[in-house]
């Protein structure tokens, strides 16, 4: 007799979402609520092999066994199977997600299975106790992946990325929180800094300046912005941050809609990072 069990699960998440914070087998015991610890012996860009211990069971005891785990980001899918298989003569699992809508997916979980003859529990046991545990287990990581998508995310939780200029954050995002329709961060300029010219295809970007003074070029034109006041830079029009004032700036974007794929939002026309001495202002930044 070959075990076989089949759930699913509805989680208010996009699937980009959902799929790296399921398949993070590190994060495994703050997701799953039965896992003690996991030790990640070897893993390259699509599999990942690991020993997965339990908690302690109603007797005491300890259960762990080293899986491995290959994800195929393009279909959504990973298949994953015990290597040290315990009291299962083999365990397979399939694991797919399916968009449902921007913000929401379907988790599947398919097992394939059969107990070795000298095992605690015979296959059909095994099948009850899967079917019984697995509905808990989904409901825990639904709640925790859709809390996830509400926590306050800050300045520095986020890697720098200097690439352009100054010291940009991308804070509210797909990556950090889910988002499906746009994110936002903020970058840190010091005197004469600039952030390079570059451009949106698919995004208009709204810009607020918090504290500061910026030059803003649209399309080589100058606008220059006072700290508390805000901007529209339209789609596919080049601009460049200046920093134009004595002291730091401190500018918050946001951007919407996403593109098809990160690496399609940004286009650069202009090398950075650079710090340079910024252009005399062509009229005073007003309030």
């Amino acid at each position: 007799m070959i075990g076989h069990t089949d759930n699913e699960i509805e989680i208010d998440a996009p699937i980009g979402f959902v799929w790296i914070q399921t398949n993070d087998v590190r994060d495994w015991p703050n997701l799953f609520t039965e896992y003690a610890s996991v030790e990640v012996l070897r893993e390259d860009a699509t599999s990942v092999l690991f020993r997965l211990t339990m908690h302690p069971d109603e007797q005491g005891r300890v259960w762990s066994w080293v899986s491995q785990r290959s994800c195929d980001r393009d279909t959504f899918t990973v298949r994953a199977r015990r290597v040290e298989t315990g009291p299962f003569e083999f365990m397979n699992i399939t694991w797919s997600y399916q968009q449902i809508e921007p913000d929401r997916t379907r988790m599947r979980w398919v097992q394939d299975f059969q107990m070795r003859p000298d095992a605690p529990v015979d296959t059909a046991g095994m099948t009850d106790r899967i079917n019984g545990n697995t509905p808990g287990q989904m409901r825990a990581i639904k709640e925790r992946v859709e809390r996830r998508r509400r926590r306050p995310v800050g300045f520095t939780d986020v890697p720098s990325n200097t690439r352009r200029g100054g010291d940009l954050r991308t804070i509210v995002a797909p990556g950090t929180v889910g988002s499906s329709a746009g994110f936002c961060g903020a970058v840190r300029l010091r005197p004469a800094e600039r952030v390079a010219e570059h451009y949106h295809p698919y995004s208009e970007e709204f810009l607020f300046l918090a504290e500061g003074e910026l030059r803003i070029d649209l399309d080589d034109e100058p606008v220059f912005l006072a700290a508390q006041h805000g901007l529209l830079i339209p789609r596919n029009v080049r601009h460049r941050l200046v920093n134009v004032g004595l002291t730091d700036a401190l500018a918050v974007f946001n951007l919407c809609p996403l593109a098809p794929r990160p690496e399609l939002g940004h286009v650069d026309t202009e090398p950075g990072p650079a710090a340079e001495p910024a252009a005399a202002p062509l009229a005073p930044a007003t309030s």
